[in-house]
């Protein structure tokens, strides 16, 4: 068994107003030194799989289907061992 793991993360020219608000929380908690914050999500996919060849297809295949917006999202992953 494969595990995927999936870093989603807004395309750089689309707005990202949570990111903004955490980057001023920063700033109001001392923190000035925060900037371009960002915010994402990371995704984990167990894969019954044992080539890992295979298993990227298919987690590119689900990326590309269900699990990032092309329109808005870039995403990049990884698939190590259980």
């Amino acid at each position: 068994m494969l595990k995927g793991i999936v870093t989603v993360t807004l395309k750089q020219d689309v707005l990202d107003p949570q990111g903004q608000a955490v980057q001023h929380s920063l700033k109001t908690l001392g923190f000035p030194e925060a900037q371009n914050v960002r915010i994402g999500k990371s995704i984990e996919v167990w894969l019954e799989e044992s080539d890992s060849q295979k298993a990227e297809s298919r987690l590119k295949e689900m990326c590309d289907a269900l699990l990032v917006n092309a329109v808005i999202e870039d995403y990049r992953f990884e698939i190590v061992e259980a």
